[in-house]
């Protein structure tokens, strides 16, 4: 393989997890990317696409690291003040995105009631195509969005509904009811 070209002002961290290899990539105008786990070197291969060059974490987002490994093991943790690099995300994106980041831990949402919540009431499959989009996923928690009469949905992410599932049981939420294997990962 060649060498990456690291765009300029372009960071990239990989750090396990509960969950495995997670990574985020940065700017200088805040957190740009979250990716959760996939397959061995996936991660890696992400970071090195868009031109997330290793570097150590600057603080802010070091702390964004520590809070996703705290999230994933089951710990509280607060991402309302994670700093995000929106460059790029449409207007109504941004919209349903801050809105998102106001539903707290252990509490779902419907894409339909998002929808009504930014004020573009019937918009339900455009808040699942920005879910389907979002670049922060723990840190804009779209695991937090379910479809009509709680249903799961679908989720984007690598590992897609079954990874969805596991982040709102960290929650204590069990769409469908509990789960049937004892613990979470086993």
């Amino acid at each position: 393989m060649g060498a990456v070209e690291v765009r300029a002002g372009i960071g990239g961290q990989a750090f396990d997890t509960a969950l495995g290899r997670c990574a985020v990539a940065w700017s200088g105008h805040g957190l740009r990317r979250v990716l959760l786990p996939d397959r061995e070197g996936a991660v890696r291969r992400r970071l090195e696409r868009m031109g997330a060059g290793p570097a150590p974490p600057p603080p802010d987002v070091a702390a964004a690291i520590a809070a996703i490994v705290a999230h994933v093991a089951g710990a509280p943790a607060e991402f309302g003040g994670v700093l995000l690099d929106e460059a790029g995300v449409e207007p109504f994106e941004r919209r349903v995105y801050a809105a998102l980041r106001r539903v707290p831990r252990g509490v779902t949402t419907t894409y339909g009631a998002l929808a009504e919540a930014v004020g573009a009431p019937g918009a339900a499959r455009e808040v699942g195509v920005a879910m389907g989009r979002n670049p922060w996923p723990i840190v804009v928690p779209c695991h937090r969005v379910l479809a009509a009469e709680g249903r799961l949905g679908g989720f984007s992410a690598p590992g897609g509904a079954e990874t969805k599932r596991r982040l709102l049981a960290l929650e204590g939420v069990h769409p469908g009811g509990t789960p049937d294997l004892p613990g979470l990962f086993g």
